[in-house]
């Protein structure tokens, strides 16, 4: 079976925020099993956790905050991302502002430094969110469904401008490509946006430096772009830190259109009602143990349909 995950070692990060701009410290360090992953504002009286759960979502203008009382956590995406594209399920994450850093606009800072601190296994199996039947939610133009099968996203988008126009991607969750593939994608925005968004107290930290910027021709990033589908790719980025908030790993064939961060919440909500859509469950104990990479017979293999 896979056994749950933590970091061998505490991992330390700076930077500033996207949105506050504000210079940032963050520690991602161990914790024990079923602990899950929590926030620990340190700059704030008594030190208050704020939980990565779905139910937590206060805010998803241009990023997902979380949120527990007077505490709150924005622009926690990219960090949960990279915690679930390494198979980390328990971490203390230790953070002295309202903002997780920004780094490169990407989660290849994440990805690089939590793969080097290296993974321990945990005396506890992991357990998974198995989809039973596909659930589906739609609004406008926008949708989001979930059907059985073997774990995967599928994203499409489609912008007027003549660098992105209609792209669609898709990314096997279980093939441990996630740092090559995803990770190094960077939030991207429009430079006709940058006004508007500050007026609004946002992007405040934004630059070539932390995002892809995009004028009404082209690329303004003097090295261009990552990938030719670099702008679907970072939108399964934001996607898979969303879907950390359910708390466990999914188990079904993901399809999002046009999406965005309130629309995945909404999704998971609306999921997460729909109980006889999924089951949670654990591999029996007698079970031989898998790599992260799932091996040749996925860990989830044999669960109930």
């Amino acid at each position: 079976m896979v056994w749950q995950k933590t970091l061998a070692r505490a991992v330390d990060f700076v930077g500033i925020g996207l949105h506050g701009g504000q210079p940032t410290r963050l520690s991602v360090q161990p914790a024990p099993a079923h602990y899950g992953l929590r926030f620990v504002r340190t700059d704030l009286p008594g030190r208050p956790q704020v939980m990565a759960h779905y139910s937590r979502v206060v805010g998803t203008l241009r990023a997902t905050t979380l949120g527990e009382g007077e505490a709150t956590v924005a622009t926690v995406e990219h960090l949960l991302a990279a915690l679930w594209g390494l198979g980390v399920d328990n971490a203390l994450i230790l953070v002295d502002s309202p903002e997780i850093p920004i780094m490169d606009g990407s989660a290849a800072s994440f990805a690089r430094s939590l793969g080097l601190a290296g993974l321990r296994s945990l005396p506890w199996p992991r357990s998974y969110l198995v989809i039973r039947h596909a659930v589906e939610l739609r609004e406008d133009q926008q949708w989001m469904r979930v059907a059985p099968g073997r774990p995967s996203i599928t994203y499409q988008i489609d912008f007027s401008h003549p660098m992105i126009r209609r792209q669609r991607y898709t990314f096997r969750m279980d093939d441990n490509s996630f740092r090559r593939e995803i990770a190094p994608a960077r939030t991207f925005g429009f430079l006709k946006e940058v006004e508007h968004l500050r007026a609004q107290g946002l992007a405040q930290g934004g630059s070539l430096d932390n995002a892809l910027v995009l004028d009404e021709q082209g690329v303004l990033n003097p090295e261009g772009l990552r990938f030719p589908e670099e702008c679907v790719r970072h939108k399964i980025l934001d996607a898979l830190g969303d879907l950390a908030l359910l708390g466990l790993p999914l188990v079904g064939r993901v399809e999002v259109g046009r999406g965005s961060h309130a629309l995945h919440h909404r999704f998971l909500e609306h999921l997460m009602r729909q109980e006889s859509a999924w089951q949670v469950w654990t591999p029996p104990m007698h079970n031989r143990e898998f790599s992260s990479a799932w091996g040749a017979t996925p860990a989830w293999e044999g669960a109930p349909a």
